[in-house]
This record gives C-alpha cells, sequence and structure tokens, in this order.
C-alpha cells in the first residue's frame, strides 16, 4: 500500500472514530488519549492568541483593505464559495482583489529543506505561487491545490496567490499586481496579517461536532474564540427551529458580531470535459453514481436525491484526494456494473480528476452558490454593505450581481 493511501486511511478511521462511530475497546483508549493530548494543544493555541493579544508577537498591517474569511472547525464548512462570492463581489466595485491561500495539500519543497531551512533560520525568499494573474490560470490543481486552483477558474479579474506565509504573498499581491483588497482564505486562526474584517464561517448542522480541541474533536482553537469575529454566517442552514438555540449560543460567546444565515444552493450540473451545461431536472430519473473526497460527502449526495436521481453506487475518499486513473477506471466500471447512466462528482472534486480522452459514461459535477436565507437582500447585497459602509447622513447604495 502506498503511503498516501495509508495516510489517507489513518485520516478516515480518526474522523470516523472523533464522530463517535467507533466503538471497540481500542476506540475507546485511543479517544482518552486524544483527550489529554486535545488539552495540551488547547493550552498551547490560548498561549499562541495571548502572545498576539498582548504584542510579543506582532501582526502586520499591510496597508489596505483585508478581509480574512475562516472557520473554527477542520473543514467541511462551505468555505470556497464564500470566498469567491465576497472576490466577485468586490471585483465589481472596482476594487482590485487578490486571494492568499496557504494551498493546502499542494505541491511544497521537500520536507528535509523545510526542516534545513528552519534549522539555519534561512530567510524565506521564494516568491509565492501565482495561480491565477486575474487574466490566466497559470498553475494546475498539483501545484497550486484544488480550492485555489477552482477560485482562479471562476474568477475573472481576480488574482490567486498561494504561500504560508500571507503577509509575503500579500505584499507581493500589492506590489506586482497593484492588489487594493486582499482577501484570506482559511485566515482565521491565521493572526500575523491583521484584518479589517474577520468573517467566520460555522456550518449549522454540525455546528462544532463534540465540542473538543483537535485530536480529539474537529476544533482548531476554543469555541469562546468566536468572539473575534466581525461577522459569523451560519452556512447550510435549513431554517429549523436548532438554528434560534445555534444563534442564542452564538451571541452568548459574541453579542456585538452580525449573524447571517445563508444555504448552498445548486445551480446546475456541467460535464467535465466537454463543459456542456445541464438543468438540475436533468437528474429527475437518472441512475447515478457519485464519487467525492470532501469533509461531508453526505451533503452532496443528498442534494443529487433531492433532485430526483435515484443513486445506485457511491465512493468517498479523504478530504482532498487526488484520484488516479485507475481509480476512475474502476470507479466506472463498478458503476456500469450497478447500471449507473451519470457519474456525479464535486466542483471540487473535478479539478483532481485525470485528463479522458473518451468517457464510457457522462462524467459531470454540481456547480453550487451562496443564497442568504434571512432578510431579502442578496448575498452580493450583504457583502456591498459589510465591505462598502454608507457614510453618515448619506443613502447607502448596493449592487446586485447577475
Amino acid at each position: 500500500m502506498k503511503l498516501r493511501d495509508l495516510a489517507e486511511n489513518a485520516e478516515i478511521y480518526a474522523i470516523e472514530l472523533l464522530a463517535g462511530k467507533r466503538h471497540a475497546p481500542m476506540d475507546k483508549l485511543v479517544r482518552c488519549s486524544l483527550y489529554i493530548l486535545s488539552r495540551v494543544y488547547a493550552t498551547l493555541v490560548r498561549w499562541r492568541i495571548s502572545l498576539y493579544k498582548n504584542r510579543i508577537l506582532k501582526d502586520h498591517r499591510l496597508g489596505c483593505l483585508v478581509i480574512s474569511i475562516g472557520n473554527l472547525t477542520v473543514g467541511g464548512t462551505g468555505k470556497t464559495p464564500v470566498v469567491e462570492v465576497f472576490a466577485r463581489t468586490l471585483t465589481k466595485r472596482n476594487r482590485k482583489v487578490a486571494v492568499l491561500s496557504r494551498g493546502y495539500k499542494s505541491k511544497s519543497k521537500p520536507i528535509s529543506e523545510q526542516f534545513m531551512d528552519k534549522l539555519l533560520m534561512r530567510e524565506d525568499i521564494v516568491p509565492p505561487r501565482v495561480v491565477s494573474d486575474g487574466k490566466d490560470v497559470l498553475l494546475n490543481s498539483h501545484m497550486s491545490g484544488d480550492e485555489p486552483f477552482m477560485l482562479a477558474q471562476n474568477l475573472d479579474g481576480v488574482v490567486v496567490l498561494v504561500d504560508k506565509n500571507r503577509v509575503k504573498s500579500g505584499r507581493y499581491a500589492i506590489r506586482h499586481f497593484n492588489a487594493d483588497t486582499l482577501i484570506l482564505d482559511d485566515g482565521f486562526q491565521y493572526l500575523h496579517l491583521k484584518p479589517r474584517l474577520n468573517i467566520l464561517l460555522i456550518d449549522s448542522t454540525k455546528p462544532f461536532t463534540n465540542h473538543h480541541m483537535l485530536p480529539r474533536g474537529f476544533l482548531r482553537e476554543p469555541i469562546q474564540n468566536l468572539r473575534r469575529a466581525d461577522i459569523i454566517f451560519l452556512t447550510k442552514s435549513n431554517g429549523g427551529d436548532h438554528l434560534r438555540h445555534l444563534k442564542q449560543f452564538v451571541k452568548k460567546h459574541n453579542p456585538i458580531a452580525e449573524i447571517i444565515e445563508c444555504t448552498h444552493r445548486p445551480l446546475y450540473v456541467q460535464d467535465i470535459y466537454s463543459e456542456k451545461v445541464f438543468p438540475l431536472e436533468f437528474l429527475n430519473g437518472k441512475k447515478v453514481s457519485s464519487i467525492c473526497g470532501i469533509a461531508v460527502p453526505e451533503s452532496f449526495e443528498t442534494f443529487l436525491k433531492g433532485f430526483g436521481a435515484e443513486l445506485v453506487y457511491f465512493e468517498r475518499y479523504a478530504d482532498h484526494h487526488r484520484y488516479s486513473r485507475a481509480e476512475i477506471d474502476s470507479f466506472i466500471t463498478k458503476s456500469i456494473d450497478a447500471g449507473a447512466e451519470l457519474i456525479l462528482t464535486t466542483e471540487k472534486d473535478a479539478v483532481r480528476f485525470p485528463e479522458f480522452k473518451e468517457q464510457a459514461l457522462p462524467m459531470l459535477f454540481m456547480r453550487v452558490e451562496i443564497d442568504i436565507l434571512s432578510g431579502q437582500e442578496s448575498f452580493q447585497q450583504c457583502i456591498d454593505r459589510i465591505c462598502f459602509p454608507a457614510l453618515p447622513n448619506q443613502t447607502q447604495t448596493s449592487i446586485i450581481i447577475d
């Protein structure tokens, strides 16, 4: 078995363990050990935040609008579509936008070189990776990471950079692309760069899971730290009664932040290779198979069933899994044996698919967007109001993006 497969199997085991889906005696022992480690991790996180709060570690200001979009938990909040709509709306307002990503699971330096850089305190002079210069997509998903690549494909006029050092990539965006607006993708824990707006996303279906910190749970930092947020989006909302309790809980820790309910709304399905677009009604009555490597695969499968598709076969992989040709060939064969007429995946997964000149079955991805549930404004109007507040005694104007 390859090292990658071992790592992904370990990741899947850990997710099932933390979600309480494993109950063997050894699993209980592992959970107890992880709980002790999570207490240590929580102490380190609080200590780090305290160092920034007391200015022992200093944050940086780059002299432009900086918007951080992130979450308290690991994966699954639907962050990428939110980053996309923020970037698109700000660009429509004639801002020069750059998205700064760390490029999770993108190709990076060998570990040995990274270790020697830290050991010898060598200055990081390597420029950030330019995934998009605002005109062309310059890197593939393997080099950039799937989410930066997807953003680069969908955002005209927006620069997308990848670097773990977002201060460095922010300065690069300002110097080389005249950026006046920086969006920190997954930036809530990145305290090194000071945002003007700190936007936090919370998955309303699984807000904090078991309420434990890593590695016993899915929290990156204590729940009470949501007080740092200026705006809180409750994603994947369905208007259920549990939202009232979640809002009360959030308000208890952050009485000042505005809370906005939003949901992911499927738009259409699109052929991965021909790029032909089909309405969602196309799925009605079709026998389909699904394949995905995302944090919450159940939500995608529920979408398919909701539009009348019959799910005859499915495969799930670890988040950010990069598919091999052999894996897809095997999946196609099993899908045909199960009677599938179509293969469906997510947009994020589609960018990690290998190239196919001929397809035994049509292979489509589902495109989604963000909708506001509470109030009458659109998501774009909401962003317009947040990022361009009206001056005193001045009527604010909003825009609607087609």
